[in-house]
């Protein structure tokens, strides 16, 4: 009998351990928006919805059940869905033509506001009160979901109508690289920010209705972010699903930023392979050892450069980067190109607009470093953390904004 007493208490003691772990575990477990079923509920009851999602808009908690799919199994109004780039689904190539579609499951009309329609017309908005924008971003003022959100909210408020962002945490969350000059402006740089904007979603539309870049702006009550519990700035967050086709896995994503001026070059980053934005190479052996061929691959690229081209240049699938703007492959790549270097920038006008600027362009061709490169950015992005502070949601962590 004593016997079953003691087993039955040691088995009570690690029930209760495993019980205590489990719901510590789950206090401190990134709770998104989207999750916070509790609070767009509420902000949505018995209003006509229109969802800004895509294959990121996920409930984690809910074995990763769709928003649109979770919020129609609540009684939920669902209208419509307006996709960004790559579609709702996510399987798009970058720049390729997104349709008009019905989705399968619901029978919902999706609306493409990809290519030549950016932003919800009047007419598409007459039956929604409310729009909601669930989508991860990746920090980078060129990633173009955030367009898309600058669009939906300049569309919301012209036609008087709600907007909510379900807030994501920023796995790319620093502050660097040069800020959008005017004359600039385009799809991949609407707004004037830094290349790496240290924002979540939430936050940045918060700062783009603050500071009158739509117009008109939206009314306070018109704009709501449901946010983020247990996350601060610069923790890390390691994406569950992929946010494009190009962007496979959190390598990827942490070197997104440094390498996407290559997409200017004639520099394949392996678009075309199982590791884009994680290899760099050209069809020359001076630029390195390691060698791929880009092909045609469903569900990453169909049409990639330097497509069936052996390239040779480096594998940075294991380099130890944490993330961040570095400018150390684009310039080592320029000054391996020798005599070429006049026709490294086979787009010139296009690093412009990733940049945000010509004066990045110019100082690589000038042969200046990266640290002097990296001391005149220093002015304008200074000026910005300073702006940036008005509108965090969260505790800021500066010893990770460079």
């Amino acid at each position: 009998m004593e016997k079953h007493k003691i087993v039955c208490i040691v088995l009570l003691g690690l029930f209760l351990v495993c019980h205590a772990f489990a719901k510590g575990e789950t206090e401190s477990r990134v709770i998104v928006g989207a999750e916070r079923m509790d609070v767009v509920l509420q902000l949505l009851k018995g209003k006509r919805v229109a969802l800004v999602v895509n294959q990121t808009s996920i409930l984690e908690n809910q074995e990763q059940k769709h928003l649109l799919d979770a919020l129609l199994e609540r009684g939920v109004d669902v209208k419509k869905v307006f996709a960004p780039e790559h579609g709702f689904r996510g399987d798009e190539d970058a720049g390729s033509h997104v349709r008009d579609s019905k989705d399968a499951k619901t029978g919902l009309p999706i609306i493409s506001i990809y290519g030549k329609k950016r932003k919800p017309s009047a007419e598409q908005l007459k039956d929604i009160d409310v729009v909601v924008f669930d989508i991860q971003d990746v920090g980078a003022r060129f990633y173009t979901y955030i367009s898309t959100m600058h669009y939906v909210m300049e569309a919301c408020a012209e036609n008087r109508k709600m907007f909510v962002v379900l807030d994501r945490p920023n796995p790319n969350d620093f502050i660097d690289g040069p800020v959008r000059e005017e004359g600039f402006e385009s799809f991949v740089g609407v707004d004037p920010i830094p290349l790496l904007h240290g924002l979540t979603v939430g936050e940045l539309a918060l700062m783009i209705n603050g500071e009158g870049w739509i117009k008109p702006t939206l009314p306070e009550e018109n704009l709501r972010v449901v946010g983020i519990q247990n996350w601060r700035h610069g923790e890390p967050y390691w994406l569950p699903i992929k946010p494009s086709p190009n962007l496979p896995n959190d390598q990827a994503v942490r070197l997104y930023a440094s390498l996407c001026f290559f997409e200017a070059t004639n520099v394949s980053i392996g678009r075309g392979t199982y590791f884009p934005f994680q290899v760099i190479g050209y069809p020359d052996p001076k630029f390195g050892n390691f060698t791929f061929t880009p092909v045609s691959l469903a569900g990453f690229d169909k049409n990639p450069l330097q497509k069936d081209k052996l390239c040779y240049g480096i594998d940075l699938r294991e380099y130890p980067f944490e993330g961040g703007l570095s400018l150390r492959f684009f310039l080592s790549f320029y000054n391996k190109s020798g005599k070429d270097k006049a026709f490294f920038f086979s787009r010139p006008k296009w690093f412009d607009l990733l940049a945000g600027t010509k004066k990045l362009r110019f100082q690589i061709v000038r042969g200046d470093s990266e640290e002097s490169i990296r001391q005149s950015w220093k002015p304008a992005l200074d000026k910005y953390k300073e702006m940036r502070k008005k509108y965090l949601l969260y505790a800021d962590y500066p010893s990770r904004s460079k």
